[in-house]
């Protein structure tokens, strides 16, 4: 949830809800409505009711909650921006796990620990804020029982909705390119359009994985079509391009795949196979304010069955 001073013009409250980051509800302070934005959500019925009314009650919370930080921290102008992350993972023997966190313009802010209804202060700033929640013992327990009863229940309901989208899997194609440059040479291995996003991408020289201090990680990103792509670059010496290789692990590979530059070709192109099972599915939802940023991407862990996740935009 983001908020700012009324009279910019801006949202006060946005929240856009992603399962495993496919989006499928969006909200926002003007219309009051939660929108579907996935075809298989429309059939939620009473859920989709339960999801539209906690969306309209954390537009009003998150609101009071951006005022009282503020106050707190002695701004009485803006523009600021709250952002709140909140969800729960389910794990493969049914276990679940929750968090709750605020973020205030664009830094760690409070942290709730449910297991002793508490507040974390990431900051100096945050004190007087965690004091006056801490004395609200029955906001605390809800918070509990939401992460640990209603937020479980939900993701178990949508991830059935959701069978047979989220738990496809499509599985990489490797490509490896080169640039060449006055000052290096630049080999870029690229894992396309592969879903679920959970994927490792590993350079190898002479068959040995390299550190990660010596490669450059780029960005996983979404594809239009509901896919992912990543990319890896690594600096090599000249004429020693045959010595590296690529390797992409992901779900839907039966074995990793390995790929390396070939000199005929502007890169050479690898496909795998599709096997296994879904590692892990997560549920987003953002809350959005003034500015549009991802503040963290969360990607899914081998092990986990599902998460749902409320976390923020700036």
């Amino acid at each position: 949830m983001g908020a700012t001073e009324p009279d910019l013009g801006l949202p006060l409250f946005q929240a856009a809800g992603f399962v495993d980051e496919q989006l499928f509800v969006f909200y926002d302070h003007e219309s009051r409505r939660a929108e579907p934005r996935a075809p298989w959500v429309r059939a939620a019925g009473p859920l989709w009711l339960q999801l539209s009314q906690s969306l309209k009650g954390w537009d009003h919370m998150f609101t009071l909650d951006f005022w009282t930080i503020m106050d707190n921290r002695n701004h009485s102008s803006g523009p600021h921006t709250l952002q709140v992350a909140l969800g729960c993972e389910v794990g493969a023997d049914n276990s679940s796990s929750g968090f709750w966190k605020y973020g205030y313009d664009g830094e760690d802010h409070l942290e709730f620990c449910p297991e002793t209804l508490s507040w974390r202060a990431a900051e100096p700033g945050a004190w007087a804020t965690k004091m006056e929640w801490e004395e609200n013992a029955i906001r605390a327990r809800q918070n509990r029982a939401y992460l640990e009863r209603l937020c479980p229940e939900q993701l178990g309901r949508l991830l059935e909705l959701g069978t047979g989208v989220l738990d496809r899997q499509v599985p990489p194609s490797v490509r490896v390119t080169r640039r060449v440059a006055s000052a290096a040479t630049t080999l870029r291995c690229q894992a396309l359009s592969f879903y679920p996003p959970n994927v490792t991408v590993t350079w190898l020289k002479d068959r040995q994985p390299l550190e990660a201090k010596d490669v450059e990680l780029g960005d996983l990103l979404p594809n239009g079509d509901g896919t992912y792509q990543a990319q890896v670059a690594l600096a090599v010496p000249p004429g020693e391009e045959q010595r590296y290789a690529c390797q992409v692990q992901h779900p839907g590979l039966e074995q990793p795949l390995a790929a390396t530059w070939e000199p005929s070709m502007s890169g050479s192109l690898v496909f795998g196979v599709i096997c296994g099972t879904l590692m892990s599915v997560i549920i987003v939802i953002f809350f959005t304010g003034v500015l549009f940023r991802f503040l963290r991407r969360r990607r899914a862990s081998r092990g986990t069955l599902g998460s749902y996740v409320l976390t923020d935009r700036e």
